[in-house]
Parts: C-alpha cells; sequence; structure tokens
C-alpha cells in the first residue's frame, strides 16, 4: 500500500504537518498512524516506540568537534564522489514531497521518480541519538531492507569504526551525512535519502540505475561538490581531491603541492598549501 502522506485526507490528525523543500516533515505520531501501516512490518517495529524493550543498544557518545581519524579517511575516500551523486538526486526529485511504498521497497518522489531503499537507522532530534536499525532487538538479519545496515555493521566491526559497529549513539545532524555519503561509497548505491519528521529522521540508502546523471560542464561540477565538502568537514583536502577525481576517472598526475587531473579535454588544476589545505582550484 502507497502512503502518500501530502495527499491523505486525514487532515486533522496531521497538525503537527509542514512541508520543507523536498522532504515532507510530520511529527512522529503522524508518521507512525499514517505512513506505517497497521500490518505488521519491520519498518513498523523499527520505528514504533516500545518500554518493553529488554535489550538496549549500546550508547557513546560520538558528538564529534573533529571526526577521528576513521571517521575522516571514509569522508576522504567517498564525500566528494556521494555529494556528487547527490546532485543528481536532487535534480531528479526536484520539489517533491517522499512517500515510502513498504510492499515494495520503494521510495517515491512525485508520481514518475522512485528509487528502491535499504533502510540504515533512525536519528531522534528529542534525544539526539542516532539508532541503527539492525540494533533493534526484533530486526531479523534475513529482512532485505537491512542488507544495507549489516553490512555497515560488518565493516565496522572489521575495520574497528565506533560509529558502524555500535547500536546507538549520540549524534548531531552532520553525523547523518557521514553515514549516508559512507553507505553510499561503500556499497556502491546511487545514493543516500535523509527522511526528516520534524522529530527526527530516517536514513536510507537509495538505488535507481536510470536517473539521470549531469555530465555536462563537469568541471563546474567537481569545482561546486568539492568546495561543499571543505566546507563542511575538516580532512586531508589534497587527499580528498585525489579520491574524487580518481572517482571520476580521471587520469592523476600528482606534485608536492599540486594536483592535476586529465580527463580528455578536462582538466582539473589544484594547489595546497603545506598542511594540505586547498589554495586553488580551477578548471
Amino acid at each position: 500500500m502507497l502512503h502518500q502522506l501530502k495527499n491523505i485526507d486525514e487532515a486533522a490528525a496531521l497538525q503537527n504537518t509542514y512541508g520543507s523543500g523536498i522532504a515532507l516533515r510530520t511529527s512522529y505520531s503522524a508518521l507512525i498512524s499514517h505512513l506505517i501501516p497497521d500490518r505488521i512490518s519491520l519498518l513498523k517495529k523499527f520505528f514504533s516506540r516500545t518500554e518493553e524493550r529488554k535489550h538496549l543498544a549500546k550508547v557513546l557518545a560520538i558528538n564529534y568537534a573533529q571526526y577521528s581519524k576513521p571517521e575522516q579517511e571514509l569522508i576522504e575516500k567517498f564525500g566528494a564522489v556521494a555529494f556528487d551523486k547527490q546532485m543528481d538526486i536532487a535534480e531528479a526529485i526536484g520539489e517533491n514531497g517522499w512517500s515510502l511504498d513498504m510492499q515494495n521497497g520503494k521510495i517515491n518522489f512525485g508520481e514518475q521518480v522512485e528509487f528502491s531503499f535499504k533502510i540504515l537507522g533512525s536519528f531522534s532530534r528529542t534525544s539526539n541519538l542516532w539508532n541503527w536499525a539492525w540494533a533493534n532487538e526484533e530486526a531479523e538479519k534475513d529482512d532485505v531492507s537491512l542488507n544495507h545496515a549489516y553490512e555497515m555493521k560488518s565493516f565496522g566491526e572489521k575495520q574497528n569504526v565506533d560509529f558502524l559497529k555500535l547500536g546507538s549513539f549520540e549524534a548531531k545532524n552532520i553525523d547523518l551525512h557521514l553515514i549516508g555519503l559512507t553507505a553510499s561509497g561503500l556499497l556502491k548505491t546511487t545514493g543516500y535519502y535523509i527522511a526528516d519528521y520534524g522529530a527526527g529522521a530516517m536514513v536510507f540508502t537509495v538505488q535507481n540505475n536510470e536517473i539521470p546523471k549531469n555530465t555536462e560542464k563537469e568541471s563546474e561540477r567537481i569545482i561546486t561538490v568539492f568546495n561543499q565538502l571543505i566546507s563542511d568537514f575538516d580532512v586531508n583536502q589534497k587527499l580528498a581531491l585525489k579520491h574524487y577525481l580518481a572517482e571520476k576517472d580521471y587520469e592523476i598526475v600528482e606534485g608536492r603541492n599540486k594536483l592535476t587531473g586529465i580527463k580528455g579535454t578536462n582538466i582539473i588544476f589544484a594547489e595546497f598549501d603545506n598542511e594540505h589545505t586547498l589554495t586553488k582550484l580551477n578548471g
């Protein structure tokens, strides 16, 4: 059953619902009552709050002022290319609000655009806690909607990355992008989506191999994306750009404080200071 929140009739029950850009925001109670069907489903089990849980996920404060080395390395490797993919997603969905078709595992934007999705987890603005989907006591490991959450957990355990292996931790809004971009990069998805419902947000990986990819003015895209990345995250900027250009299939010529990416007639040139901070970027 497709639940299209912006079109439902029970307006009185959605007094706390309001529009916000490309996402439809709604109160938590409205989300549970109207977005999630009455039938028993993993999504309802996961997002319905209960006092009956016997095994709570471990909670650790990870309110990073600056990200630690494992997190920083993931941002350097996947951050720019993930942001690049997010621009294609944003262009595809436009101003449409989101809705979930849980029977078919689709997240819809208007009548024409849909993505398959996998649940990563949820963030509560009341408690400032992130909760991984796999940490819910009723989560079933063979549920296909949780595949990516479990893959992230496995990677975190192998690489000893705290935010991937802990079921619950204190977080900030920016951490949702860290989670999304890491999943997008590791799992090679079309991207990620943060479905905001006011009191919190759900984070999904999304997949649609048919959405248009804007390849025009690629140099401008690279400059825009990279400047956005380094304004949001403290990373080794030279290394982050090197990873980004490699993912975009550029041949890389590297000097001590310089980096040049070449792909056909496209040339990206960057200069850095001795701390690997960007001082010039053009193409």
